[in-house]
Parts: structure tokens; sequence; C-alpha cells
């Protein structure tokens, strides 16, 4: 018999909760994480995003939480972007609801006036990214000297953003004595640090994640003209069975959306300025085959587990190799190989090769038109090269 979300100790209410949600059996980041979060115990999790880590520190974090009369903030949720502070609250607020605790969301970006007037009425859970926060500490804004439970999710992202100093700072202001709950795909280097420095005898959670290698994939870089790079992009998701493509922002998105609806592609996107419904709605038709292709954002993508995804297009090349690798593993899941494809202008070409070099590759950066044949069948463009056919 499966373990409940009830055996790991969580309240009846916030289970009646999840079950509405249809949510019934917990992750296993969830189910080594609950009960030493319920139990108050400082945690160290290492997962990858979309591992369901989002509900294993929100459930504590609200069980634990309750309204104080004078609205001063007792839970701390410190994130690195927008996206994720969105994500983030859409998690928390239902269950926030149900035991009548008020969680904000602050991020930079947004009217400041609007989200002081909020705290001001009163808040018990901050989501917050760093900068923000401090911001509105330095105001006045906001007190964290009550905090009583802090999670730092994305640790590893913080530190790749340079963020980490500005999490130890506000760490540094929190007064009361707290539980520290810390999140993060790698536990090394700077986020070590941060461990040593902040959680206090933490227990430590270790969910196995099968690295995606370069070998498990073809790759493709393809030098494409801007005029004629979505039509490029629609030539390739034509000829793939289902087809995830990355762009950097939320504009190249929707833009592309539209680009590729042109073309005839049936496609949807994900990001983090649409409803959850609405992005709910382009995974569902995405996963039933509706839909050929998704497009996304790194972030809003995180949470997509799809198999049989057999081609992904880095639309906007990745920042670094990381990001390259978690792209492309949306197209080598289930013991699939697929291929991972990055389009470039000329003026990319050195951001690409310094790419290659961190990813331990040298490969030709290949110039096409989208009216070029081996665009309909990448796998056989891939495999034919293995045969000893010529590259280009």
């Amino acid at each position: 018999m499966s373990i409940t979300f009830q055996d790991l100790g969580v309240a009846d209410d916030l289970v009646r909760l999840l079950d509405s949600q249809g949510i019934t059996s917990p992750f296993a980041i969830q189910l080594m994480t609950i009960p030493d979060g319920l139990a108050g115990r400082d945690v160290c999790g290492k997962a990858q995003t979309g591992s369901g880590k989002t509900l294993a520190f929100s459930l504590p974090l609200v069980e634990h939480s309750t309204r104080e009369d004078d609205g001063v903030p007792t839970a701390l949720v410190l994130t690195p972007t927008r996206e994720l502070a969105n994500q983030i609250y859409e998690v928390v607020e239902p269950l926030a609801a149900v035991r009548n605790v008020r969680p904000i969301a602050v991020y930079g970006g947004t009217n400041m006036d609007k989200q002081i007037e909020t705290i001001n009425k009163g808040i018990e859970i901050i989501i917050a990214t760093p900068g923000r926060l401090i911001d509105l500490i330095d105001r006045g804004a906001i007190d964290v000297t009550r905090i009583q439970r802090v999670v730092v999710d994305e640790a590893d992202r913080m530190a790749d953003m340079g963020f980490l100093p500005q999490v130890e700072w506000v760490l540094r202001h929190i007064k009361a004595d707290h539980q520290t709950m810390l999140y993060s795909a790698t536990l090394d280097g700077a986020v070590d640090t941060v461990v040593q420095r902040h959680l206090t005898d933490p227990v430590f959670h270790q969910v196995e994640q099968n690295e995606v290698t370069v070998d498990e994939m073809g790759h493709r870089f393809l030098m494409v003209h801007h005029m004629d790079k979505a039509k490029v992009t629609a030539a390739i998701i034509k000829g793939s069975n289902r087809t995830i493509v990355f762009t950097r922002t939320k504009r190249m998105a929707d833009r592309l959306e539209s680009d590729l609806e042109r073309e005839g592609v049936d496609v949807g996107a994900i990001h983090g300025d649409l409803r959850q419904s609405q992005r709910e709605a382009s995974l569902s038709k995405f996963s039933a085959g509706k839909i050929k292709a998704l497009v996304a954002t790194d972030v809003a993508a995180r949470g997509i587990h799809v198999d049989e995804v057999d081609v992904v297009v880095h639309y906007d090349p990745p920042e670094d190799h990381k990001t390259y690798l978690h792209r492309s593993g949306r197209t080598a899941r289930a013991g699939q190989s697929g291929t991972a494809v990055t389009l470039l202008m000329w003026d990319e070409e050195l951001t690409v090769k310094h790419l290659q070099r961190r990813l331990g590759m040298n490969m030709p950066m290949i110039e096409v038109f989208s009216n070029d044949p081996r665009l309909a069948d990448l796998q056989a463009w891939i495999a034919s090269e293995r045969d000893g056919a010529p590259v280009s």
C-alpha cells in the first residue's frame, strides 16, 4: 500500500485540499523531507527542479504558520526569480487559505508601493527574491526579525546568479530562533558555505537524479537568418513527433507562438505571465499529442515531464552549459534518445563556440534555410553522418 500525505504527518485539512487538487501520492523528495520539516528540523534537500520540492517545503511552512494579530511575518521563502516566486505563491496560497494565513510574493519589476500597502495590512508568509526583499527591509516596510521558518529555494541558481551574499545578508537579519530548509540541485562550493553557516544540525536528503549526458542525444548547431528563423523552427517541428522550443524571454515565447501558428504549426506556450490554467491546458494538449510543439521559457519548463519528446530546439542559445543540458534532457527521457538543435545567428557564433567547449564538444555550425530537406528528418541526417556521409 502506498504512503499518503497523512502518513507523513500532514494535517487532515491540508490533505483534503491536496485531494481536491488531485494530489494524493507524495513524490520522493516529499516522502523524505516533509516529516523532518514538520518536526521543525533544519532540512537540506538535494533535488532537481520539477521533483516536487515546492510542496515539500510549503506544507511544513503552512502547517506551522498562524495568523498574527500584528501582521508581522513569521515565514520566509527566498527564491531567485519572479517566475519561481509566482510558482511558489500558486502552491502556497490555497494551502494558506485553509489556515486563514496571508502570503505575498514580492519581486523586482513591480510596483513597490502596492506591495508595501499589502504588507501593511498584515502578512504571515513572504515569498521573495533577495534584492526586492532587501529593498523592503531597508525601507522599513518588512520586519524579518521574528521570522521562525526560512526556505532557501534553488540555492545553486542563487549562486549562479550571484545572489548568495544577499541571501546571507537576509539570514543574518533574522533575530529569532528559526528553522531553515534549503533546497538545491547541488550542495557544493558556495551553497555548502551557506549550509555550514546558517543551518543547525541539518538532516540531509537526496533524490537520485540520472544526469543527462551529451552522448545520450544527437546535436545540431544551425546558423540561421533572422527573417527565416521561425520558418526553420516550423520545418523542424513538422518533421518531428513532439518538440519543445526554448526561448529566453516570455515576450519571445509569445511572439514565436504566433509566428509558428502562421506557419501552420499546432503549438502552445508556457511561461510565467500566463495563468496556471492556460499553462496546464497547453501542457495537457502537448502530452496528449493534440499539439506538436510547446514553446517555453527555462523557468516555466522546469515542471514539464513528458516522455517521447524527440526534438528540443534552443531557439535562443542557452546562457550556459548547465542550461543546455537541462533543456536538452527533455528529449532523453525514459531511455529514449533524441535530438537537440541550437539555432544561432552570425553574431552568436563565439557564444556558441564557448558553450560547446564547456560541453566538451566541437561541432560544425551549419548554415541552413527553411527549405532545406534535411530539416524534415533530423535523426536521418545525424544517422547519415555517422555512416560517413558529409555533414553539409
